[in-house]
């Protein structure tokens, strides 16, 4: 038997080839083969030509697991596959309700059945969640201090100066089985699968990712910047759900989100800029 470690090197601020190499200490009586997930090309062919007894342990943070299963396109391993966290955020493990540390467990359940985003004329498939509002806006001034820096990223900072100074809300219809509704000032419109993103926020505190044919969108609305500034810090416990005057969610198996203007969007973490609309679909 041997065990394959496919690891993001960009994973946790860069220190993902390091991270996985702790995974000799876990194993240290089995044969080990790593190899950098994000070069691999053909991932259904690597994994249809392992043996029956191999094993892969995937190493990496949410956007790994975005790519992993974006290249899976669909194909369900036979191998037993395996997660080791390594990233910065780990919104999946948060969700799971895992410690970052957690030794390598079985994910196999978790790759199967994910919902669909459509954007841009693309569909991706996502693991934990798409955001839509500031949180965009907030990978999207990340991806720019990245580029420019090795230091890590502070999103709540970005979030707070967003609201306070550069984001600008806007108008959104949200479409759930085709049943719509329009609302004012929208800062946040994001649909989750899992109840966790942004490095610990958790907008949809009832969402099941376990349920497979359910996801649900927080609409954050019709609010000036101070009241949308004092009540952001209580989305990290999932309290800010008692403010109904300017929070609603809703749950279905299709939803579709459309701004007034043009915004950054986050897939698992992952920046598309530019756009105005998005649709999910779950798998069932």
């Amino acid at each position: 038997m041997a065990i394959y470690v496919l690891y993001n090197p960009m994973a946790g601020n860069g220190r993902g080839e390091q991270t996985a190499q702790k995974i000799k200490e876990l194993y240290p009586n089995d044969e080990l083969f790593f190899r950098n997930v994000t070069e691999m090309g053909n991932l259904p062919g690597f994994l249809d030509a392992l043996g029956s007894e191999d094993r892969v342990i995937l190493c990496g943070g949410d956007g790994t697991l975005n790519h992993f299963v974006n290249d899976l396109d669909g194909y369900v391993p036979q191998n037993e596959v395996l997660f080791y966290a390594a990233g910065s955020g780990n919104d999946f493990m948060n969700d799971l309700r895992k410690p970052a540390d957690s030794a390598p467990f079985a994910i196999n359940d978790y790759l199967v059945d994910l919902p669909t985003v459509t954007v841009n004329g693309k569909t991706y498939r996502f693991i934990n969640g798409v955001g839509f509002g500031i949180d965009g806006y907030c990978c999207e001034v990340g991806d720019e201090l990245r580029a420019t820096s090795d230091k890590p990223i502070n999103y709540t900072g970005i979030a707070i100066k967003g609201l306070l100074f550069h984001f600008k809300p806007c108008e959104a219809t949200v479409t759930v089985d085709g049943k719509s509704e329009t609302f004012r000032r929208v800062w946040l419109a994001p649909t989750m699968f899992g109840r966790c993103y942004g490095g610990g926020m958790i907008p949809t505190p009832d969402q099941d990712r376990t349920k497979k044919d359910t996801v649900s969108t927080l609409v954050y609305h019709n609010c000036g910047k101070l009241k949308a500034l004092i009540v952001f810090p209580s989305i990290f416990k999932g309290e800010h759900i008692k403010h109904t005057e300017m929070i609603k969610i809703f749950s279905g198996k299709e939803v579709t989100v459309t701004f007034s203007k043009p915004t950054a969007l986050q897939i698992d973490g992952e920046t598309i800029k530019n756009v105005t609309t998005y649709t999910v679909r779950t798998a069932k």
